[in-house]
């Protein structure tokens, strides 16, 4: 499996296809729903370089405190990304990510813009939070854990052999498209042979 290490620059994103297998290391972001209004509501100076050459991850982990005041994850699983969908693109190029992790893949506008600005889908296997949590090594800080809380706030992590797929490339290409298709296929040859 290859290592993709983060951050990196647009030329590595675009050497990926779909179906590539990766090992993701460094630094990636975790953000859902109230991150990604947050993150178009203005720019977010703060942030900013931390997403620039990275990946956002649509995950609410579960994490726990330490007597320190240090965080860790308890669980990592990948959230579904297609609520994501109408504010992706734009997210990707206001900070530029190099890419996105979830679950169950993204529509066409994420895709263009993927395309447009050298970005990949890196699909994670949902069910598997608690063995991907063990591949976070380091929760570097948090953002708007106050106002959005645990599973909302945008988490500043350090990976180390993160495994993903790349289901969505910076050429188009779409393993969810192809498998929407070919569904959809089968279905109406099994209605047709049904009818």
């Amino acid at each position: 499996m290859a290592k993709l290490t983060l951050p990196c620059d647009v030329e590595t994103i675009r050497a990926l296809k779909v179906g590539d297998f990766l090992e993701l290391e460094g630094r990636i972001v975790t953000g859902r729903d109230s991150a990604h209004h947050w993150l178009l509501e203005h720019h977010q100076a703060d942030v900013a370089p931390l997403l620039a050459g990275s990946v956002i991850y649509h995950c609410g982990p579960v994490v726990k405190r330490h007597e320190d005041g240090h965080y860790s994850f308890v669980a990592a699983g990948p959230t579904t990304s297609a609520r994501e969908e109408p504010y992706q693109a734009d997210v990707i190029g206001r900070y530029g990510l190099r890419g996105v992790i979830g679950k169950g893949g993204m529509g066409a506008k994420t895709l263009k813009g993927l395309q447009e600005h050298g970005a990949v889908y890196l699909h994670a296997v949902g069910g598997t939070a608690q063995v991907l949590a063990q591949a976070v090594v380091e929760v570097e800080q948090v953002f708007m854990l106050k106002e959005f809380g645990v599973p909302e706030a945008l988490w500043v992590i350090r990976v180390s052999g993160f495994p993903v797929v790349v289901t969505m490339d910076s050429h188009g290409g779409s393993l969810h498209a192809e498998v929407e298709k070919a569904s959809r296929q089968k279905l109406e040859q099994m209605l047709g042979l049904a009818s």
